[in-house]
């Protein structure tokens, strides 16, 4: 098998509220978009990111279709999470779950995004195989 693009595909009740706080504030540019759909991306995330409408009669498997992306959340490894975390906070993002250090060298903090998909920024302050 040879994989060549990967998506992540929420269901949130405002696709658009979603796209929107993502471009705004992590640099993601909407690649297209439809009646209850949007999908954004930016080259060096690894993966799109798809906002459904929950309920899309398209949506398969048919017994998800109504269910929200609640408990999800998505993580972006970066190099300078302090710094982040300043840009967050002056653009006037509410802070989820503020800066913290793990005992294994992850570093991060959590924002939630209008449909509440939270969004983690991590850095590994310790390489993750040297951690373990």
């Amino acid at each position: 098998m040879k994989i060549t693009a990967s998506a992540l595909s929420l269901n949130v009740r405002d696709p658009a509220a979603s796209a929107r706080f993502i471009q705004d504030h992590f640099g993601f540019v909407e690649e297209m978009s439809a009646d209850g759909f949007v999908a954004v991306g930016r080259p060096d995330a690894g993966f799109n990111i798809a906002y459904l409408r929950t309920g899309l009669a398209s949506f398969k498997p048919a017994a998800l279709a109504g269910h929200d992306a609640d408990g999800l959340l998505v993580a972006f490894v970066v190099d300078a999470i302090d710094e982040e975390y300043a840009r967050l906070q002056a653009e006037g993002v509410s802070i989820t779950t503020p800066i913290e250090t793990e005992p294994w060298g992850e570093r991060y903090f959590q924002v939630t995004d209008p449909n509440g998909v939270v969004l983690q920024l991590v850095q590994w302050m310790t390489p993750p195989d040297a951690a373990a």
